[in-house]
């Protein structure tokens, strides 16, 4: 596998890719930070409603070359209202503005540049399909150290710390927010 930075593209999440999402999030660099259930019945349940269009993220299975490597899901703050709530006291996050979040679930795929790859393009997509936005924001556990040195080599910055409710509970409350802001002419 070539770590060229050119090589992931995107395709959206389906149902076939079930089993694939189940063993991914087994993995135990998946599954220290998304602490989700690697269930079918879990992730039909989680994943299912954006498939379906029930819910408005947008979930991708991110490939490098041919091969699937990692999961990439993007959401408008404008429909996740506690989000942009949570986030307000460190920075204003406008409505149109979206997050990621984002794993690479091949282990032999990591340390290879391609999570770098994954987030350029995920912006690059952004920039595209949702003209109206003026950044993409992303909170990071500050012990999640290789989440956010990635999203620094993709060009977002730091903008501020604070303290909120983890997603695993044996994480800590405190976070980064990096943010990355559409270039002029896009």
């Amino acid at each position: 596998m070539s770590n060229d930075l050119n090589e992931v593209t995107f395709r959206r999440l389906s149902r076939a890719d079930y089993a694939l999402l189940c063993g991914w999030l087994a993995q135990p660099h998946v599954a220290r930070w998304w602490n989700h259930d690697a269930s079918l019945p879990a992730v039909e349940a989680d994943f299912g409603p954006s498939i379906r269009g029930d819910d408005p993220a947008e979930v991708f299975i991110a490939i490098a070359g041919d091969r699937p490597i990692g999961l990439l899901q993007r959401y408008l703050y404008a429909d996740n209202p506690d989000d942009q709530a949570e986030l307000a006291p460190l920075l204003a996050v406008p409505g149109a503005a979206l997050g990621i979040d984002y794993f690479i679930g091949e282990p032999d795929a990591l340390r290879r540049g391609l999570g770098t790859a994954m987030i350029r393009g995920a912006a690059e997509s952004i920039w595209k399909d949702h003209p109206p936005a003026p950044a993409i924001i992303v909170p990071v556990d500050t012990a999640n150290t290789a989440s956010w040195r990635v999203l620094e080599r993709a060009g977002f910055r730091c903008v501020g710390e604070g303290r909120w409710a983890p997603g695993n509970p044996v994480d800590g409350w405190n976070h980064r927010v990096y943010r990355l802001d559409r270039p002029p002419g896009r």
